[in-house]
């Protein structure tokens, strides 16, 4: 029987943490996170699969939306939200973590 290798990744974001997409696309939220690409087959572009990626409630100039991101692409980013944009699209626990106003904190 041949042993199989598995490469085990630790995400760096967690739910509910702010993050920036490094190409200044969008900041926003972490909503969720899978251990690796979970859509369809080869359509990662030039990002690897293996590697964490995470909805990220994203807000943009005509509102929110939810963005599939790789981790390679994005950067822990502490004053990304004006106090206007966290009121009108997160609610906040009392350790911090973000969420979009129709979900539940994890």
């Amino acid at each position: 029987m041949v042993g199989l290798m598995m490469t085990v990744h630790t995400a760096r974001f967690h739910v509910g943490q702010i993050v920036r997409h490094t190409g200044d696309a969008f900041h926003g939220v972490v909503v969720d996170v899978d251990a690796a690409y979970a859509g369809a087959a080869g359509e990662t572009g030039p990002m690897t699969p293996d590697q964490p990626f995470y909805q990220v409630m994203a807000l943009g100039e005509d509102g929110g939306f939810v963005a599939y991101v790789a981790e390679e692409v994005l950067e822990r980013h502490e004053a990304a939200l004006t106090p206007l944009e966290e009121r009108r699209w997160f609610s906040v626990d009392d350790q911090g973590h973000h969420a979009p106003r129709t979900s539940r904190i994890h």
